[in-house]
């Protein structure tokens, strides 16, 4: 069975545990409202709830495929909330999704993907009776908080390496592997902003728009996620642009050590050409050159070019070209 917990709860406790294979125990009784939670069901497990709680078959059917865009569907009395799980495997962002079924007794978490357990949010909740006791609008905004809350861990993996990144450009030339890394982690930001746009109009239509199962006290707990779902936003936004100054950075570094090793060179061509001008002067092997036979000829050619090559390696000095 793909049941994680189901349970059903009374005035915000824990009144007793509920089974599929049981039909009478998913009966709420009075006062109780039903919170099941299930991870990968197959068609059967899905069909049992189906038929219990009048869920609707298309409901049904975005639960199996798992390949929807978070959106909010109302069917009658009932809603449909699709959401995005992520978590980070190395450089790549790997997406789930957590469809959640609410019903005036009733809300049954579907997990697809996601390696967050909803364990430990159910026994945050069952520690606070007073919120809990809301009913399942209450859980399905707590549910919401805890997935859009994991978004923030990828965010700040993600800043630590482009800070190591952003120091290493500074000190050495990027490499391909670093730049195809720059790139990697650009594209991977780029899907993940496209998916906090959806999750916010989520949150936003379930703060504002007046819609089954969840109460007017309830739906302001939903801005608290909005604003969450908008600093995520800002924060991919930011990081997006740090990759591309890294990137630019990288660039210009790059550009100013071949700067700075062109002038060396051209420098050191500019010092070597005098010797080479001057021994092929003496190197055309002209039968009349008066040079040739002067005593001293040989010390003042040698003596001219240390002369010019010094006062040339000088200028260049005082110019930083060496």
């Amino acid at each position: 069975m793909s049941v994680v917990a189901a349970f059903a709860y009374a005035a915000g406790k824990r009144a007793r545990e509920v089974f599929l294979d049981q039909p009478d125990s998913l009966e709420p009784r009075e006062g109780e409202f039903l919170w099941i939670g299930i991870f990968e069901p197959n068609e059967t497990e899905l069909r049992i709830l189906q038929d219990r709680f009048d869920l609707h078959p298309l409901a049904v059917e975005d639960a199996l495929s798992a390949r929807q865009m978070p959106k909010v569907d109302v069917y009658g009395d009932q809603l449909f909330i699709v959401a995005k799980t992520a978590h980070l495997e190395t450089d790549h962002i790997a997406y789930g999704e957590t469809d959640i079924f609410l019903g005036p007794r009733h809300i049954i978490t579907v997990r697809h993907g996601s390696a967050r357990a909803h364990n430990e949010l159910r026994a945050q909740l069952e520690a606070s009776p007073t919120l809990l006791a809301h009913g399942g609008d209450y859980v399905l905004h707590a549910v919401l908080d805890f997935i859009v809350d994991g978004y923030l861990p990828i965010v700040d993996s993600i800043e630590e390496e482009i800070q190591l990144m952003e120091r290493h450009a500074l000190d050495a030339f990027l490499g391909r592997t670093e730049v195809t890394k720059i790139f990697t982690l650009r594209r991977e930001l780029m899907k993940f902003r496209k998916l906090l746009g959806p999750m916010e109009q989520v949150a936003s239509h379930l703060e504002h728009h007046d819609v089954p199962c969840v109460d007017s006290e309830v739906r302001l707990y939903f801005r608290d996620v909005r604003d969450h779902i908008q600093r995520v936003a800002a924060l991919v936004e930011g990081l997006r642009d740090v990759l591309s100054s890294v990137f630019e950075i990288s660039t210009l570094m790059e550009q100013q050590r071949q700067g700075a090793i062109t002038r060396q060179l051209a420098a050191w061509a500019a010092i070597l050409a005098v010797p080479t001008a001057i021994a092929g002067i003496y190197g055309m092997n002209f039968e009349h050159m008066p040079e040739l036979r002067w005593k001293y000829g040989y010390f003042l050619v040698l003596g001219a070019i240390t002369l010019i090559c010094g006062l040339l390696y000088r200028r260049f000095k005082r110019a930083k070209w060496l």
